[in-house]
């Protein structure tokens, strides 16, 4: 499913989690949420238990959840991460 949220909003919460967050394995992790790469660096995965957002090249996005009430409290925990960091 494709949205329309910003691409330079999901950037910066990317950055935010991997400065603020602690490293686990292959991602960091801030607020139950997990940020990592792929191995060459151009798809970004944020997620957390229930939510995967998937960003890619030319900016392209797309969301895998179950449930819309899912994806609500999922956006609103990357919003709070770019408002408190």
């Amino acid at each position: 499913m494709k949205n329309e949220m910003e691409s330079r909003f999901l950037l910066s919460v990317y950055e935010k989690i991997k400065q603020h967050g602690v490293k686990e394995g292959l991602g960091h992790h801030l607020d139950g949420i997990t940020a990592y790469t792929d191995h060459d660096g151009y798809t970004l995965f944020i997620e957390d238990a229930l939510v995967k957002l998937r960003f890619g090249f030319h900016n392209q996005y797309t969301y895998d959840y179950a449930k819309t009430e899912h994806k609500e409290a999922f956006d609103k925990k990357l919003e709070n991460i770019n408002k408190a960091y």
